[in-house]
């Protein structure tokens, strides 16, 4: 080798060697995706960020990569090879103690080995290149990177080791060889193994990045597409306080949050789910110790406010969509991305410091679904987050410490407080997995989602509720909270096919009440949702009786409400207004599910609790009338004029604003229950329009639940002041036979398939029809029986909307029906148009046009729309597409409305009648604006 160049390249910060493939050192700017086998997948992943993103405003630490030719190198001139061999020699993985034992061995034959001098130079050349760009003792983080990353079957991520707050040549040095070291630690010896990779094919490469002082401010993990169900049209970010490690360990509880991708890019502000996160410690460095960071606890007060902004959160989500669709257009497929991010506490500025592919929800078949359910239910023993969608049991076996496990056995369920990479042996083994600590993106969510394990993290006491040898079940299948029962149970599992499913010309829509579950069973065939029930997203959302929050400071001074403020406080932690939380956690539940069908239509049923319901919320015994017959009593309608409700309905009001003017979910439509007379229909519609909510406005539609002799007797009278009408044949049937469904003395008497009940159901399809108004069904009797089903489609029902798991075969038996009915049988939709006006989509076109993104329901989703847009005529009297323009561009000026129109007054003040004139003032703001906009959106 020619000694005098090897001295002038390494003068000037280069390798030993001209060609890229051959250099030992490698600059961020150097590189690209393609170059996974020179340095691995992170460090490519990082190059090629730098290089071509940095430019669109995503920022990306810069640094330098030890190449994979610099690790065999190593490897070579140290003589290992030979030696490794050896030592690897009669492993077996499935024995964790022969594994452990081999493992120590090789990664110390590598710890010992010296660093050939030539590439000594090189790294120590390079870093201080780093020192001369940031200045002395420069922070660097020292990652691995495994060539062999990007393997379409291979998830490599958290196997290697990396090491923050290195500021020394020593420590570089160091953290290099032990990087070097981690590519055999007993997790990536026994992934291999299973993979049938071979230890020598794969190479390590080591990123060393300048570091972000996140120890000062906020780190966290984010992925362009939903972790647990697939949708792929939100950004998931978590965060937490300090260095990221914490988040990635699971050692954490982080904050959460949901970004809307399409109204994002619209330019829309939809973060339509916030979690706060435990957050109890984080990771900073240690100046001081002999380790390099150390954890400290989180003061209480900052445990309950979010480690970001909300302007952060949409300004990560926007660079997650600018990274997916680069990635996207590299590969030439749809390709979702796994990032981590921190801010820099210094600088205050945000950075993404890693972006992988993700490798779980993007490989899965989309064409069949598999369904879990519980079929027996148990004593609760404890819950978290659940993790997945499947169900698991088995023998509880309580691990505190890796080197315990050897006695852990296939189908046990592993409990304990936290794992990391050393566990993943055993954890192939488990039927499930429960940790004390972590999140969703916590490294057991993150290999029990690879394996397709039920896991339920965050419990905080599954070491103290579960007793070691305990039979148990896991049940991540009822929604975000994964329970934990005693004792073995029973669960079914169903699967669904949708390849080949007709479309029919009756609009199947679905029932919704969970908005945790609505990505999920948005996969199903559907065309949208026909009855999502606001009750649930306040039962389990917001558990609080809106009285009680708007009169809080009274509720206080009540010596027998201690128990009830007590729960408030601590459910509306990080509130300081509280009524400002009940309106952001009902907009959160309702958009959840209209992001999860949109641009399709979402038919939101405004609150329909009776009053003992209402009385089980929190704070609601001591505003809520006690009723002998309920179900005919102070619910629905009559409530949201009412002096004692309305401004508790109004609330509601705000929250629909929040999701259709700041969120810009315009597909989410209203639905008035149990309204029993024309004049109520006004009132409510009267206070509505108060509180800024107006039938018409930007595409609201607003219709009545039809389950009242009322409704169906003045349907001409009821329907000049709504847009149609949705049955609800349960409340109908009851009221027509004049009989309680819940007494077992006369519930023999009940049935929807009386003949006077279909009557009533004939005549208001046929009345909606001939009006030219919406008429859908949305109540049990479709989902129940077959042949009402059928009879409703021979009447000429539009939409009907079902439980999710009769869509599929409802849909077939449908399809089936119309064919043999033709055209000519379903007399009152022959001809039918429905005005322009009253379509989904009055904004729908230009929705469509939305970026994004490559998946099968997707594809339906255009589909429906075309259909619906039927009638050409009225469109291009509408001119659909310049009108969504301008109310996206206009929809900007009601956000401040809807922020400022939270009633922090509302706490202050108690008084509740004074408190909304002041609310509805400053809601009505955008009013006037919206009037003069709208001679020009003409």
């Amino acid at each position: 080798m020619d000694l005098d160049k090897v001295v002038k390249n390494l003068e000037t910060g280069l390798s030993a060697l001209d060609k890229k493939e051959e250099k030992h050192i490698l600059w961020f700017d150097e590189l690209g995706i393609e170059d996974v086998p020179l340095v691995g997948g992170k460090n490519a992943s990082l190059g090629e960020m730098y290089s071509s993103l940095t430019k669109l405003g995503v920022k990306v630490p810069y640094g330098f990569a030890i190449s994979a030719v610099a690790y065999r190198y190593f490897i070579e001139e140290s003589q290992l090879k030979d030696k490794i061999k050896e030592s690897l020699a009669g492993l077996d993985t499935s024995n964790l103690h022969n594994l452990q034992q081999r493992g120590q061995k090789v990664r110390t034959l590598i710890l010992n080995a010296e660093f050939p001098e030539m590439l000594r130079l090189q790294i120590l050349k390079a870093y201080k290149a780093m020192v001369k760009r940031y200045g002395a003792q420069v922070d660097v983080a020292v990652r691995s990177s495994a060539t062999a990353e990007d393997l379409p079957d291979a998830s490599f991520a958290g196997q290697q080791e990396t090491y923050l707050n290195v500021h020394s040549e020593e420590e570089l040095l160091h953290s290099c060889k032990k990087c070097f070291a981690s590519l055999f630690t007993d997790r990536a010896i026994s992934y291999r193994e299973d993979k049938k990779y071979d230890h020598f094919n794969i190479a390590l490469s080591i990123g060393v990045q300048k570091m972000v002082r996140s120890d000062l401010a906020s780190s966290g993990v984010m992925f362009s597409i939903d972790t647990e169900s697939g949708f792929d049209n939100v950004v998931f970010v978590t965060g937490a306080y300090g260095l990221g490690e914490n988040v990635v360990q699971g050692a954490v509880n982080p904050d959460e949050f949901l970004v809307f991708k399409p109204t994002l890019e619209q330019g829309f502000s939809p973060i339509i789910s916030r979690t706060i996160g435990e957050k109890h410690m984080k990771m900073v460095y240690d100046h001081n110790g002999s380790k390099l960071t150390k954890n400290i606890p989180v003061p209480p007060h900052e445990r309950e406010k979010y480690s970001l902004k909300d302007e952060e959160v949409l300004t990560l989500a926007r660079w997650a969509i600018i990274i997916e669709d680069h990635y996207s257009a590299k590969r030439g497929h749809y390709q979702p991305m796994d990032m981590e991010w921190a801010k820099d506490g210094k600088d205050g500025q945000l950075y993404i410091v890693q972006a992988r592919p993700e490798t779980v929800q993007s490989r899965k078949d989309r064409s069949t679904i598999q369904t879990y359910s519980m079929e027996e239910k148990g004593s609760i023993l404890t819950q978290g987050v659940s993790v997945g969608d499947k169900i698991g049991h088995g023998v509880a076996k309580i691990i505190h410490d890796i080197h315990q496990a050897n006695n852990f056995k296939e189908g046990d369920v592993l409990v304990t407080d936290m794992t990391d990479p050393d566990w993943e042996p055993i954890m192939k083994k488990a039927s499930a997995i429960i940790t004390n600590r972590g999140g969703r993106t916590c490294h057991a969510a993150i290999i029990s989602r690879e394996m397709g394990v039920p896991a339920v993290v965050g419990c905080g006491d599954a070491t103290k509720c579960i007793h070691d040898s305990q039979k148990i079940t896991v049940s991540c299948a009822e929604g975000e909270k994964g329970y934990v029962y005693d004792g073995i149970l029973k669960y079914k599992v169903s699967e669904i096919s949708v390849k080949d499913i007709p479309e029919t010309k009756t609009k199947i829509m679905m029932n919704l009440g969970n908005p945790h579950l609505a990505f999920a069973q948005s996969f199903l065939p559907n065309d949208g949702v026909g009855l999502a029930r606001e009750e649930f997203i306040i039962n389990s959302g917001v558990q609080i009786h809106p009285n009680a929050l708007l009169h809080f400071d009274e509720l206080k001074k009540n010596p027998e409400a201690a128990e009830e403020v007590k729960k408030i406080e601590m459910l509306t932690k990080g509130y300081e207004d509280k009524v400002q939380y009940y309106i952001d956690k009902l907009a959160e539940g309702m958009s959840m599910i209209a992001a999860a069908f949109y641009p399709k239509k979402v038919i939101m049923r405004l609150s329909d609790f009776k009053s003992n319901e209402y009385a089980n919320l929190i704070g609601g015994r001591f505003f809520e009338p006690k009723e002998d017959n309920p179900m005919i009593g102070f619910r629905g309608a009559s409530r949201y004029y009412s002096e004692n409700f309305k401004e508790a309905f109004k609330l509601e009001c705000l929250a629909v604003r929040n999701a259709r003017e700041v969120f810009g979910l315009k597909n989410l439509k209203l639905m008035i229950p149990f309204c029993r007379t024309v004049d109520e229909a006004k009132r409510v519609l009267a206070v509505m329009k108060e509180a800024g909510i107006e039938r018409g406005k930007d595409g609201l539609e607003i219709y009545l639940m039809c389950e009242i002799p009322s409704n169906v007797v003045l349907a001409d009278q009821f329907l000049q002041h709504v847009d149609g009408y949705s049955l609800g044949t349960n409340d109908l049937t009851q009221l027509t036979l004049g009989v309680d469904r819940d007494s077992e003395l006369v519930s023999h008497v009940y049935d929807e398939r009386n003949q006077a009940v279909k009557d009533l159901v004939a005549g208001v399809i046929n009345k909606c029809n001939e009006l030219g108004k919406y008429i859908g069904i949305c109540g049990q009797a479709p989902s129940d029986y077959p042949e009402f089903a059928r009879f409703v489609v021979e009447a000429g029902i539009q939409t009907m909307s079902l439980n999710p798991d009769t869509i599929v075969k409802t849909k077939l038996m449908i399809a089936e029906l119309e064919k043999h009915l033709g055209t000519g049988a379903r007399k009152h939709i022959e001809g039918f148009n429905v005005p322009r006006s009253h379509l989904t989509s009055v904004a729908g076109d230009d929705m469509l046009k939305a970026p994004h993104h490559h998946n099968q329901h997707k594809m339906v989703v255009k589909k429906t729309v075309k259909k619906a847009a039927a009638p050409k005529k009225a469109v291009k009297k509408v001119a659909a597409k310049k009108v969504v323009k301008k109310v996206v561009k206009k929809a900007a000026a009601p956000k401040k409305a809807v922020k400022k129109a939270a009633p922090k007054k509302v706490v202050k003040k108690v008084a509740a009648k004074k408190v909304v004139k002041k609310v509805v003032k400053k809601a009505a703001a955008p009013k006037k604006a919206v009037k003069k906009a709208a001679p020009k959106k003409k």
